[in-house]
């Protein structure tokens, strides 16, 4: 057995002397809380991984394949023209 290049003598010295320092009542309550800390780590990980596939998967943007330009696109809500548009409306 070898874990992140630990083999089984190293653990049991690991899990003995945690044991000494922490004692027999509180090292399961410690064990569970690093698995449960693994565990968020490995679900958050997973999510990202699916998040990342995903946005490899969509095409770069659907406005790009229809030709259009988004770059000058206002999105305030009042509909007044940004700086931007004004600049680029007047060339």
């Amino acid at each position: 057995m070898n874990v992140f290049g630990i083999g089984l003598p190293e653990i049991a010295v690991i899990g003995a002397i945690a044991l000494i320092v922490f004692g027999p009542k509180r090292l399961p309550e410690l064990g569970r809380s690093l698995g449960k800390t693994l565990k968020g780590f490995q679900v958050a990980s997973t999510e990202f991984e699916k998040e990342v596939q995903k946005a490899m998967a969509e095409p770069e943007s659907t406005n790009e394949v229809h030709g259009e330009d988004t770059a000058f696109i206002d999105s305030s809500k009042d509909g007044s023209p940004t700086d931007h548009q004004t600049e680029n409306s007047s060339s």
